[in-house]
Protein backbone atom coordinates (compact mmCIF):
# COMPACT_ATOMS: atom_id res chain seq x y z
CA UNK A 1 0.00 0.00 0.00
CA UNK A 2 0.92 3.55 -0.80
CA UNK A 3 0.95 5.95 2.34
CA UNK A 4 1.10 9.84 1.22
CA UNK A 5 3.07 11.99 3.61
CA UNK A 6 0.33 15.38 3.47
CA UNK A 7 2.53 16.99 6.55
CA UNK A 8 4.64 16.08 9.95
CA UNK A 9 1.22 14.61 11.60
CA UNK A 10 -1.34 13.59 8.25
CA UNK A 11 -0.85 11.03 6.26
CA UNK A 12 -3.16 9.78 3.48
CA UNK A 13 -4.31 6.17 2.47
CA UNK A 14 -6.37 7.08 -0.82
CA UNK A 15 -9.40 5.07 -2.32
CA UNK A 16 -7.08 4.03 -4.61
CA UNK A 17 -4.90 1.62 -2.35
CA UNK A 18 -7.48 -1.33 -2.15
CA UNK A 19 -10.01 -2.36 -4.38
CA UNK A 20 -13.61 -1.32 -3.16
CA UNK A 21 -12.80 1.56 -0.83
CA UNK A 22 -15.02 4.01 -1.37
CA UNK A 23 -13.51 6.82 0.04
CA UNK A 24 -10.03 8.24 1.63
CA UNK A 25 -8.70 7.46 4.88
CA UNK A 26 -7.02 10.01 7.04
CA UNK A 27 -4.53 9.41 9.55
CA UNK A 28 -3.38 11.76 12.61
CA UNK A 29 0.46 10.85 12.95
CA UNK A 30 3.88 11.51 13.56
CA UNK A 31 6.53 9.45 11.88
CA UNK A 32 7.46 7.83 15.02
CA UNK A 33 3.63 6.89 15.87
CA UNK A 34 3.01 5.76 12.18
CA UNK A 35 6.01 3.20 12.74
CA UNK A 36 4.11 1.45 15.32
CA UNK A 37 0.76 2.13 13.54
CA UNK A 38 2.69 -0.30 10.63
CA UNK A 39 2.93 -2.76 13.01
CA UNK A 40 -0.31 -4.39 13.80
CA UNK A 41 -3.52 -4.64 11.25
CA UNK A 42 -4.15 -1.25 11.52
CA UNK A 43 -3.90 0.13 8.16
CA UNK A 44 -5.30 -3.03 6.75
CA UNK A 45 -8.62 -2.35 9.07
CA UNK A 46 -8.59 1.17 8.01
CA UNK A 47 -8.82 0.47 4.27
CA UNK A 48 -11.44 -1.64 5.03
CA UNK A 49 -13.47 0.77 6.75
CA UNK A 50 -13.96 2.73 3.78
CA UNK A 51 -15.42 -0.08 1.86
CA UNK A 52 -18.17 0.91 3.57
CA UNK A 53 -21.53 2.42 1.84
CA UNK A 54 -22.78 5.30 2.12
CA UNK A 55 -19.93 6.99 4.43
CA UNK A 56 -19.80 10.73 4.27
CA UNK A 57 -15.90 11.86 3.92
CA UNK A 58 -13.41 10.52 4.95
CA UNK A 59 -12.58 7.43 7.46
CA UNK A 60 -10.43 9.67 10.06
CA UNK A 61 -7.57 7.68 12.19
CA UNK A 62 -6.55 9.51 15.75
CA UNK A 63 -2.68 8.97 16.81
CA UNK A 64 -3.61 6.17 19.09
CA UNK A 65 -5.12 4.48 16.34
CA UNK A 66 -4.66 0.27 17.21
CA UNK A 67 -6.25 -3.09 16.06
CA UNK A 68 -9.80 -3.49 16.63
CA UNK A 69 -12.62 -5.21 16.00
CA UNK A 70 -13.21 -4.60 12.00
CA UNK A 71 -12.03 -1.09 12.33
CA UNK A 72 -9.39 0.38 14.20
CA UNK A 73 -9.71 1.52 17.78
CA UNK A 74 -9.35 5.23 17.00
CA UNK A 75 -11.47 5.35 14.06
CA UNK A 76 -13.89 7.94 13.44
CA UNK A 77 -16.74 8.20 10.02
CA UNK A 78 -20.16 9.31 9.40
CA UNK A 79 -23.10 8.64 8.09
CA UNK A 80 -26.22 10.12 6.20
CA UNK A 81 -28.79 10.44 8.91
CA UNK A 82 -31.54 9.47 6.59
CA UNK A 83 -29.93 7.07 4.00
CA UNK A 84 -27.20 5.58 5.39
CA UNK A 85 -25.68 2.81 8.11
CA UNK A 86 -25.08 2.36 11.25
CA UNK A 87 -22.47 -0.49 12.11
CA UNK A 88 -22.45 -2.09 15.96
CA UNK A 89 -19.05 -3.34 15.66
CA UNK A 90 -17.45 0.61 14.75
CA UNK A 91 -18.83 1.43 17.71
CA UNK A 92 -17.13 -1.00 20.05
CA UNK A 93 -18.72 -3.80 22.37
CA UNK A 94 -17.68 -1.40 25.29
CA UNK A 95 -20.57 1.29 24.86
CA UNK A 96 -20.11 4.53 25.97
CA UNK A 97 -16.51 3.31 27.61
CA UNK A 98 -15.52 6.93 28.91
CA UNK A 99 -13.26 9.16 31.40
CA UNK A 100 -14.88 11.17 33.94
CA UNK A 101 -12.55 13.32 36.33
CA UNK A 102 -13.61 15.17 39.62
CA UNK A 103 -12.19 17.82 40.65
CA UNK A 104 -10.61 18.67 44.60
CA UNK A 105 -9.22 21.73 46.38
CA UNK A 106 -6.73 19.24 47.89
CA UNK A 107 -2.70 19.72 46.77
CA UNK A 108 -0.47 17.11 46.56
CA UNK A 109 1.17 17.89 49.85
CA UNK A 110 -1.97 17.56 52.14
CA UNK A 111 -2.59 14.02 50.28
CA UNK A 112 0.63 12.50 50.64
CA UNK A 113 0.34 11.69 54.32
CA UNK A 114 -3.12 9.84 53.81
CA UNK A 115 -2.49 8.38 50.46
CA UNK A 116 -2.10 5.18 52.11
CA UNK A 117 -5.54 5.80 53.89
CA UNK A 118 -7.05 7.01 50.82
CA UNK A 119 -6.06 4.39 48.26
CA UNK A 120 -7.44 1.61 50.79
CA UNK A 121 -11.16 3.31 51.46
CA UNK A 122 -11.65 3.90 47.12
CA UNK A 123 -10.36 -0.11 46.64
CA UNK A 124 -12.82 -1.22 49.38
CA UNK A 125 -15.76 1.24 48.05
CA UNK A 126 -14.89 0.67 44.45
CA UNK A 127 -15.48 -3.11 42.89
CA UNK A 128 -12.92 -3.95 40.62
CA UNK A 129 -12.21 -6.44 38.07
CA UNK A 130 -13.71 -9.53 36.29
CA UNK A 131 -16.58 -10.11 37.20
CA UNK A 132 -16.71 -7.27 39.85
CA UNK A 133 -20.58 -6.68 41.16
CA UNK A 134 -21.88 -3.94 43.84
CA UNK A 135 -25.50 -4.74 45.14
CA UNK A 136 -27.09 -1.45 45.53
CA UNK A 137 -30.69 -2.76 45.89
CA UNK A 138 -31.76 -1.54 42.56
CA UNK A 139 -35.14 -4.03 40.82
CA UNK A 140 -35.65 -4.69 37.48
CA UNK A 141 -37.39 -1.62 36.91
CA UNK A 142 -34.81 0.18 38.37
CA UNK A 143 -32.23 -0.82 35.95
CA UNK A 144 -35.18 0.40 32.84
CA UNK A 145 -35.59 3.15 34.36
CA UNK A 146 -31.67 3.93 34.30
CA UNK A 147 -31.26 2.69 30.69
CA UNK A 148 -34.14 5.16 30.03
CA UNK A 149 -32.48 8.53 32.33
CA UNK A 150 -29.09 7.82 33.29
CA UNK A 151 -27.21 9.41 35.99
CA UNK A 152 -30.54 12.02 36.63
CA UNK A 153 -32.65 8.78 38.20
CA UNK A 154 -29.70 7.77 40.28
CA UNK A 155 -29.27 11.18 41.58
CA UNK A 156 -32.72 11.25 42.88
CA UNK A 157 -31.85 8.09 44.88
CA UNK A 158 -29.12 10.06 46.44
CA UNK A 159 -26.08 9.29 44.08
CA UNK A 160 -25.25 12.91 43.33
CA UNK A 161 -26.09 16.35 42.40
CA UNK A 162 -28.18 18.02 40.13
CA UNK A 163 -24.74 20.01 38.82
CA UNK A 164 -23.30 16.60 37.93
CA UNK A 165 -25.75 16.58 34.87
CA UNK A 166 -24.53 19.63 33.27
CA UNK A 167 -20.86 18.38 33.15
CA UNK A 168 -21.68 15.07 31.46
CA UNK A 169 -22.19 14.91 27.69
CA UNK A 170 -25.36 13.82 26.35
CA UNK A 171 -26.56 15.63 30.14
CA UNK A 172 -25.53 11.78 30.88
CA UNK A 173 -28.84 10.33 28.65
CA UNK A 174 -29.43 9.86 25.02
CA UNK A 175 -33.14 10.42 24.33
CA UNK A 176 -34.74 7.31 22.32
CA UNK A 177 -33.06 4.59 24.10
CA UNK A 178 -35.45 1.56 24.40
CA UNK A 179 -35.35 -0.88 26.85
CA UNK A 180 -37.36 -3.40 25.41
CA UNK A 181 -34.90 -3.39 22.31
CA UNK A 182 -32.29 -4.95 24.96
CA UNK A 183 -31.97 -8.99 25.86
CA UNK A 184 -32.60 -10.62 28.98
CA UNK A 185 -28.97 -11.56 28.59
CA UNK A 186 -27.92 -8.41 28.89
CA UNK A 187 -30.23 -7.02 31.57
CA UNK A 188 -29.13 -9.83 33.58
CA UNK A 189 -25.38 -8.84 33.13
CA UNK A 190 -26.20 -5.38 33.82
CA UNK A 191 -28.40 -5.91 37.05
CA UNK A 192 -25.26 -6.06 39.48
CA UNK A 193 -22.86 -3.82 37.57
CA UNK A 194 -23.54 -0.68 38.17
CA UNK A 195 -20.91 1.07 40.32
CA UNK A 196 -18.34 -1.22 39.54
CA UNK A 197 -14.88 -0.59 37.23
CA UNK A 198 -14.13 -3.95 35.63
CA UNK A 199 -10.86 -5.12 34.60
CA UNK A 200 -8.16 -4.31 31.23
CA UNK A 201 -7.35 -0.72 31.05
CA UNK A 202 -10.04 0.56 33.23
CA UNK A 203 -8.97 2.08 36.18
CA UNK A 204 -9.28 4.80 38.78
CA UNK A 205 -6.51 7.22 39.53
CA UNK A 206 -5.60 10.22 42.14
CA UNK A 207 -3.80 12.49 40.01
CA UNK A 208 -2.17 15.48 40.56
CA UNK A 209 -1.63 18.39 38.45
CA UNK A 210 1.35 18.90 37.52
CA UNK A 211 1.37 21.75 35.03
CA UNK A 212 -0.70 24.25 33.44
CA UNK A 213 -0.55 24.55 29.74
CA UNK A 214 -3.01 26.90 28.69
CA UNK A 215 -3.57 29.51 32.01
CA UNK A 216 -6.90 30.77 30.52
CA UNK A 217 -8.51 27.84 30.27
CA UNK A 218 -7.67 25.97 33.10
CA UNK A 219 -8.81 28.92 34.87
CA UNK A 220 -12.46 28.74 33.49
CA UNK A 221 -11.90 24.61 34.37
CA UNK A 222 -11.35 25.72 37.99
CA UNK A 223 -7.70 24.21 37.55
CA UNK A 224 -4.16 24.67 39.27
CA UNK A 225 -0.71 23.36 39.93
CA UNK A 226 -0.51 21.01 42.61
CA UNK A 227 -4.29 20.18 42.59
CA UNK A 228 -5.69 16.85 43.22
CA UNK A 229 -7.80 15.02 40.85
CA UNK A 230 -9.37 11.82 40.07
CA UNK A 231 -9.99 10.21 36.71
CA UNK A 232 -11.89 7.61 36.31
CA UNK A 233 -12.04 5.11 33.33
CA UNK A 234 -14.45 2.43 32.78
CA UNK A 235 -17.69 2.03 30.44
CA UNK A 236 -20.82 0.01 30.40
CA UNK A 237 -19.50 -3.66 31.68
CA UNK A 238 -21.00 -6.54 30.68
CA UNK A 239 -24.18 -5.58 29.72
CA UNK A 240 -23.00 -2.93 27.01
CA UNK A 241 -20.56 -5.65 25.72
CA UNK A 242 -24.22 -8.40 25.55
CA UNK A 243 -26.17 -5.59 23.33
CA UNK A 244 -23.10 -5.31 20.96
CA UNK A 245 -22.66 -9.22 20.65
CA UNK A 246 -26.67 -9.61 20.47
CA UNK A 247 -26.74 -7.44 17.74
CA UNK A 248 -23.57 -8.79 15.86
CA UNK A 249 -24.83 -11.61 15.48
CA UNK A 250 -28.85 -10.42 14.12
CA UNK A 251 -26.63 -7.90 12.06
CA UNK A 252 -24.56 -11.32 10.49
CA UNK A 253 -28.43 -12.81 9.79
CA UNK A 254 -29.01 -9.10 8.59
CA UNK A 255 -26.13 -9.56 5.43
CA UNK A 256 -27.22 -12.94 4.54
CA UNK A 257 -30.40 -11.61 4.36
CA UNK A 258 -29.54 -8.68 2.05
CA UNK A 259 -27.12 -10.02 0.29
CA UNK A 260 -24.27 -7.47 1.58
CA UNK A 261 -20.65 -8.39 0.55
CA UNK A 262 -17.92 -7.64 3.12
CA UNK A 263 -14.49 -7.22 3.01
CA UNK A 264 -14.45 -8.64 6.33
CA UNK A 265 -17.85 -9.82 8.57
CA UNK A 266 -16.76 -7.50 10.96
CA UNK A 267 -18.04 -4.44 9.54
CA UNK A 268 -21.44 -5.61 9.42
CA UNK A 269 -24.09 -2.86 9.32
CA UNK A 270 -27.54 -2.21 8.51
CA UNK A 271 -29.38 0.60 6.65
CA UNK A 272 -30.85 3.31 8.44
CA UNK A 273 -34.60 3.23 8.37
CA UNK A 274 -34.27 -0.44 8.59
CA UNK A 275 -35.76 -2.20 11.72
CA UNK A 276 -32.51 -3.11 12.60
CA UNK A 277 -30.81 -0.37 12.14
CA UNK A 278 -33.40 1.45 14.89
CA UNK A 279 -33.66 -1.41 17.04
CA UNK A 280 -29.58 -1.30 17.77
CA UNK A 281 -29.88 2.36 18.14
CA UNK A 282 -32.04 1.84 21.11
CA UNK A 283 -30.42 -0.46 22.35
CA UNK A 284 -27.11 0.89 22.24
CA UNK A 285 -28.60 4.18 23.60
CA UNK A 286 -30.00 2.11 26.87
CA UNK A 287 -26.43 0.75 27.42
CA UNK A 288 -24.70 4.30 26.65
CA UNK A 289 -27.15 5.58 29.50
CA UNK A 290 -26.66 2.81 31.95
CA UNK A 291 -22.31 3.92 31.43
CA UNK A 292 -23.09 7.08 32.33
CA UNK A 293 -24.82 5.72 35.21
CA UNK A 294 -22.10 3.55 36.35
CA UNK A 295 -19.54 6.23 36.26
CA UNK A 296 -22.04 8.52 38.29
CA UNK A 297 -22.05 5.99 41.12
CA UNK A 298 -18.71 5.43 40.76
CA UNK A 299 -18.28 9.48 41.29
CA UNK A 300 -20.53 8.81 44.74
CA UNK A 301 -18.27 6.26 46.21
CA UNK A 302 -15.28 8.44 45.83
CA UNK A 303 -17.04 11.20 47.35
CA UNK A 304 -17.58 9.13 50.26
CA UNK A 305 -13.83 7.88 50.22
CA UNK A 306 -12.73 10.97 50.51
CA UNK A 307 -15.16 11.76 53.30
CA UNK A 308 -14.00 8.78 54.61
CA UNK A 309 -10.15 9.97 54.70
CA UNK A 310 -10.34 13.55 55.21
CA UNK A 311 -13.60 13.96 57.52
CA UNK A 312 -14.90 16.44 55.50
CA UNK A 313 -17.83 16.57 53.60
CA UNK A 314 -17.28 16.27 49.62
CA UNK A 315 -18.44 20.01 49.50
CA UNK A 316 -16.25 20.72 51.74
CA UNK A 317 -13.52 19.02 49.92
CA UNK A 318 -14.25 21.17 46.33
CA UNK A 319 -15.39 17.82 44.61
CA UNK A 320 -16.91 18.88 41.69
CA UNK A 321 -17.43 17.46 38.46
CA UNK A 322 -14.79 18.33 35.71
CA UNK A 323 -16.86 16.72 32.84
CA UNK A 324 -17.31 12.84 31.80
CA UNK A 325 -17.81 12.05 28.25
CA UNK A 326 -18.08 8.79 25.43
CA UNK A 327 -15.30 7.08 23.42
CA UNK A 328 -17.64 4.34 22.19
CA UNK A 329 -20.40 5.71 20.52
CA UNK A 330 -22.71 6.75 17.76
CA UNK A 331 -24.20 9.63 17.67
CA UNK A 332 -26.75 12.15 16.06
CA UNK A 333 -24.69 15.52 15.09
CA UNK A 334 -24.88 18.49 12.68
CA UNK A 335 -21.55 18.88 10.48
CA UNK A 336 -20.73 21.05 7.39
CA UNK A 337 -19.87 19.07 4.68
CA UNK A 338 -18.62 20.93 1.62
CA UNK A 339 -19.89 23.98 2.70
CA UNK A 340 -23.79 22.43 3.63
CA UNK A 341 -25.54 21.65 7.26
CA UNK A 342 -25.97 18.15 7.71
CA UNK A 343 -27.33 15.51 10.53
CA UNK A 344 -24.97 12.81 10.13
CA UNK A 345 -24.52 9.49 12.30
CA UNK A 346 -21.09 9.66 13.32
CA UNK A 347 -18.94 6.71 15.24
CA UNK A 348 -16.23 7.06 16.95
CA UNK A 349 -14.27 4.32 18.43
CA UNK A 350 -11.86 5.09 20.55
CA UNK A 351 -12.32 8.18 19.81
CA UNK A 352 -13.57 11.25 21.85
CA UNK A 353 -15.78 14.09 21.00
CA UNK A 354 -13.56 17.46 21.13
CA UNK A 355 -16.21 20.27 20.36
CA UNK A 356 -14.78 23.95 20.47
CA UNK A 357 -16.14 27.15 21.79
CA UNK A 358 -19.56 28.08 20.90
CA UNK A 359 -20.99 25.19 20.18
CA UNK A 360 -24.72 24.61 22.29
CA UNK A 361 -23.34 20.94 22.88
CA UNK A 362 -20.63 22.40 25.44
CA UNK A 363 -21.48 23.21 28.56
CA UNK A 364 -22.63 26.64 29.62
CA UNK A 365 -19.31 27.15 31.69
CA UNK A 366 -17.24 26.33 29.53
CA UNK A 367 -18.73 27.56 26.34
CA UNK A 368 -16.30 30.77 26.32
CA UNK A 369 -13.52 28.22 25.73
CA UNK A 370 -14.69 24.59 24.68
CA UNK A 371 -15.15 21.20 26.23
CA UNK A 372 -12.56 19.63 28.34
CA UNK A 373 -11.03 16.55 26.36
CA UNK A 374 -9.78 13.97 28.60
CA UNK A 375 -7.39 11.89 27.97
CA UNK A 376 -5.57 8.94 30.00
CA UNK A 377 -1.97 7.93 29.64
CA UNK A 378 -0.66 4.16 30.60
CA UNK A 379 -0.33 2.86 33.93
CA UNK A 380 2.58 5.09 35.97
CA UNK A 381 2.79 7.73 32.80
CA UNK A 382 0.93 11.45 31.95
CA UNK A 383 -2.15 11.88 31.36
CA UNK A 384 -4.31 15.04 29.66
CA UNK A 385 -6.81 17.80 30.12
CA UNK A 386 -7.01 19.18 26.65
CA UNK A 387 -9.99 21.78 25.08
CA UNK A 388 -11.52 21.02 22.11
CA UNK A 389 -10.43 23.63 18.88
CA UNK A 390 -12.10 24.93 15.76
CA UNK A 391 -9.75 22.92 13.59
CA UNK A 392 -12.05 19.74 15.16
CA UNK A 393 -15.08 20.38 13.43
CA UNK A 394 -12.82 20.99 10.15
CA UNK A 395 -10.88 17.86 10.35
CA UNK A 396 -12.82 14.79 12.36
CA UNK A 397 -16.41 15.59 12.97
CA UNK A 398 -15.32 17.51 16.23
CA UNK A 399 -13.12 14.22 17.24
CA UNK A 400 -10.18 13.58 19.25
CA UNK A 401 -8.58 10.62 20.27
CA UNK A 402 -9.01 9.00 23.25
CA UNK A 403 -5.72 7.77 25.30
CA UNK A 404 -2.25 6.34 24.05
CA UNK A 405 -3.37 3.14 22.19
CA UNK A 406 -1.78 0.07 22.99
CA UNK A 407 1.22 -1.06 21.05
CA UNK A 408 1.53 -4.80 22.38
CA UNK A 409 -0.60 -7.46 23.02
CA UNK A 410 -2.01 -8.30 26.50
CA UNK A 411 -0.24 -11.75 26.11
CA UNK A 412 3.05 -10.45 24.64
CA UNK A 413 2.75 -8.19 27.44
CA UNK A 414 2.17 -10.97 29.96
CA UNK A 415 5.17 -12.97 28.35
CA UNK A 416 7.73 -10.18 28.25
CA UNK A 417 6.87 -7.86 31.36
CA UNK A 418 7.78 -9.16 34.62
CA UNK A 419 5.35 -7.55 36.93
CA UNK A 420 8.06 -6.84 39.60
CA UNK A 421 9.38 -4.72 36.51
CA UNK A 422 6.03 -2.24 37.27
CA UNK A 423 5.81 -2.35 40.97
CA UNK A 424 9.79 -1.32 40.61
CA UNK A 425 8.58 1.71 38.43
CA UNK A 426 5.42 2.70 40.28
CA UNK A 427 7.29 2.65 43.31
CA UNK A 428 10.43 5.16 41.65
CA UNK A 429 7.73 7.14 40.76
CA UNK A 430 6.19 7.29 44.49
CA UNK A 431 2.57 6.46 42.82
CA UNK A 432 0.45 3.70 45.00
CA UNK A 433 -1.34 1.20 43.55
CA UNK A 434 -4.33 -1.01 44.32
CA UNK A 435 -4.46 -4.27 41.68
CA UNK A 436 -6.68 -7.74 42.09
CA UNK A 437 -4.07 -9.22 40.30
CA UNK A 438 -0.45 -9.45 39.42
CA UNK A 439 -1.71 -10.48 35.89
CA UNK A 440 -2.92 -7.44 34.80
CA UNK A 441 0.03 -5.19 36.42
CA UNK A 442 1.89 -6.91 32.71
CA UNK A 443 -1.12 -6.30 30.42
CA UNK A 444 -1.45 -2.43 31.38
CA UNK A 445 2.37 -2.08 31.98
CA UNK A 446 3.38 1.68 30.30
CA UNK A 447 5.82 -0.05 28.01
CA UNK A 448 2.47 -1.77 26.57
CA UNK A 449 1.13 1.67 25.49
CA UNK A 450 2.16 4.42 23.34
CA UNK A 451 4.44 8.11 24.46
CA UNK A 452 0.76 9.83 25.33
CA UNK A 453 2.95 13.31 25.29
CA UNK A 454 3.43 12.46 21.56
CA UNK A 455 -0.38 11.48 21.10
CA UNK A 456 -1.11 14.87 23.06
CA UNK A 457 1.60 16.82 20.23
CA UNK A 458 0.11 15.54 17.03
CA UNK A 459 -3.56 16.61 17.92
CA UNK A 460 -2.63 19.78 19.01
CA UNK A 461 -0.54 20.28 16.11
CA UNK A 462 -3.16 19.35 13.74
CA UNK A 463 -5.47 22.10 15.73
CA UNK A 464 -7.87 19.68 16.62
CA UNK A 465 -7.26 20.17 20.77
CA UNK A 466 -4.78 21.54 23.17
CA UNK A 467 -3.48 20.86 26.11
CA UNK A 468 -4.71 22.37 29.55
CA UNK A 469 -3.00 20.26 32.16
CA UNK A 470 -0.88 17.73 32.43
CA UNK A 471 -1.31 15.04 35.05
CA UNK A 472 0.55 12.84 36.82
CA UNK A 473 -0.68 9.57 39.03
CA UNK A 474 -0.44 9.18 43.37
CA UNK A 475 -2.09 6.11 43.24
CA UNK A 476 -4.12 3.74 40.68
CA UNK A 477 -7.18 1.70 41.26
CA UNK A 478 -7.20 -1.66 38.79
CA UNK A 479 -9.13 -4.58 38.19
Amino acid sequence: MEIEKIDDVRFRLSRGSQQGMRTDAVIYASDALMDKIRRDHTLQQTMNAATLADLVGDVRIMPDAHEGYGVPIGTVFASDAETGIVSPGSCGFDINCGIKLIKTNLTEEEVRPRITQLSDALFRNVPSGVGSRLDLGLSASDLSKVAHEGPRYLIGKGFGIEEDIEHTEEKGCMEGADFSKVSQMARSRGQNELGTLGAGNHFLEVQKVERIMDAGTAKAYGLYEGQIVVMVHTGSRGFGHQVCSDYLRLYEEYRLRKSITLVDRELSYARIGDREAGDYLGAMKCAVNFAFANRQIIMNSIRKAFEETFSKSSDALGMELLYDLAHNIVKLEEHEVDGKRRKLYVHRKGATRAFPKGREEVPRKYRGVGQPVLIPGSMGTASYILVGREGSMKETLGSACHGAGRVMSRHQAIRDIPASRTFESLKQKNVEIRIRTRKLVSEEAEWTYKDIDEVVRVVDRAGIASPVSRNLPVAVIKG
